[in-house]
C-alpha cells in the first residue's frame, strides 16, 4: 500500500514473478504502474506490505535485496559526456566489481547490447535506440537476478524496439526475472502474464490467451465508409455489446453465439444503403479489446 495525502497510489497489489518469466503491468495513465516499480525497486518505501526480491526482504535486508536487482527507470540518466564503456565501467564500479571481472563484464555488457564498435564513442552522440541499449546495458551490468523496467520502448522506433525485445528474449533465456510497464498492447501480448492496473488496484491478470478467451469467437472486425455511420448503426444492433474504433476500422464486441448474424446483418444494410468499401470479418480478441470489455464492466 502506498499513499500519496489521502490518495492511494498503490491499494493491495500482489503479485509474483517466476524465474525466467516476463511479466508486463499495464494501465491507463495516473494508475500506479511507475510508484509500483518504485515501490518494487526501492526507491520509495511502502505504507504496508512488503518486496522479496529472490529470497531477500527490501525492508529487512535490503542490501541483499538490491544486490540482486536491475533498475530501468523512465528517467534513466546516461553520463553524456562520458564514453560508452566508461558509463558501463561507471556502472560496473557502483555495484563492487572491481579488478579484472570490471573488464570482462563490460566486454561482455557491450557484446551482448550489440555496443561493442562503439564503446569509445560519447554518450551524448547515440541515437536514442543506442542509448536505450546502454541504459539497459547499465542495469544489467552486475548481472540482476530480477530487471524492473518502466516504459523502456517509449518514444523510440518500431525497428529499436524489436532489437530491444530480442535483448530481453535473450535474458530470460538466462532465468531472469522481468517485470515490465508498458502502454502497448501488442508488448504485453508477447509476456508470459499480464496484469491490468487501475487506480492503484491489480484488476485482472493472466496469460494473455486466457485474458482473451472470454471474447474468442465474439470479435468482428469492420471496415468502410462511412465508418461513423456504420459504427453507430452498428451500436444500435441488439446483439453488439460494444463498439470500438480503432483508426480506419472498427472492432464490435458481440454476445455469445451471434456473429453470423451480426455479420450477415451489417453486410445487407451496407448494400441497401451503399455503404461503400465494406468488410466484416470475424477475428481473435486482442488485449485491448479483452481490458476495454473488463473496464466497462468494472464502470
Amino acid at each position: 500500500m502506498k499513499f500519496y495525502g489521502p490518495k492511494r497510489a498503490v491499494n493491495g497489489v500482489t503479485l509474483q514473478v517466476g524465474e525466467g518469466e516476463i511479466y508486463a503491468l499495464t494501465g491507463p495513465d495516473g494508475a500506479g504502474k511507475t510508484t509500483l516499480v518504485q515501490l518494487l525497486a526501492g526507491t520509495i518505501k511502502p505504507d504496508s506490505g512488503e518486496v522479496w526480491l529472490c529470497g531477500h526482504s527490501m525492508r529487512e535486508n535490503p542490501g541483499e535485496a538490491h544486490a540482486r536487482l536491475g533498475y530501468l527507470s523512465q528517467g534513466f540518466s546516461l553520463y553524456e559526456d562520458l564514453t560508452v564503456a566508461e558509463n558501463l565501467r561507471f556502472f560496473a564500479e557502483v555495484r563492487g566489481i572491481k579488478g579484472g571481472a570490471l573488464d570482462e563484464r563490460v566486454h561482455r555488457t557491450l557484446d551482448f547490447v550489440g555496443l561493442e564498435p562503439f564503446a569509445g564513442r560519447l554518450a551524448g552522440a547515440l541515437s536514442g535506440g543506442m542509448k536505450q541499449k546502454l541504459a539497459l546495458g547499465g542495469a544489467m551490468i552486475h548481472e540482476p537476478g530480477v530487471l524492473l523496467l518502466d516504459e523502456p520502448t517509449s518514444g523510440v522506433d518500431p525497428i529499436t524496439r524489436q532489437a530491444f525485445w530480442r535483448l530481453l528474449v535473450a535474458l530470460l533465456e538466462r532465468g531472469t526475472s522481468v517485470l515490465m510497464t508498458t502502454p502497448y498492447m501488442d508488448e504485453a501480448a508477447r509476456c508470459h502474464r499480464v496484469g491490468l492496473l487501475r487506480e492503484g488496484r491489480l484488476m485482472i491478470e493472466g496469460t494473455p490467451a486466457a485474458l482473451t478467451r472470454d471474447l474468442s469467437g465474439r470479435m468482428l472486425e469492420v471496415r468502410g465508409d462511412p465508418l461513423r455511420v456504420i459504427a453507430d448503426r452498428s451500436q444500435q444492433l441488439e446483439e453488439v455489446e460494444r463498439v470500438q474504433l480503432f483508426g480506419d476500422h472498427l472492432h464490435l464486441s458481440l454476445r455469445p453465439d451471434s456473429l453470423a448474424r451480426v455479420q450477415d446483418q451489417l453486410l445487407e444494410e451496407a448494400s441497401s444503403r451503399n455503404w461503400s468499401g465494406v468488410s466484416v470479418e470475424a477475428v481473435e480478441p486482442s488485449l485491448e479489446d479483452a481490458f476495454l470489455a473488463l473496464l466497462e464492466r468494472q464502470a
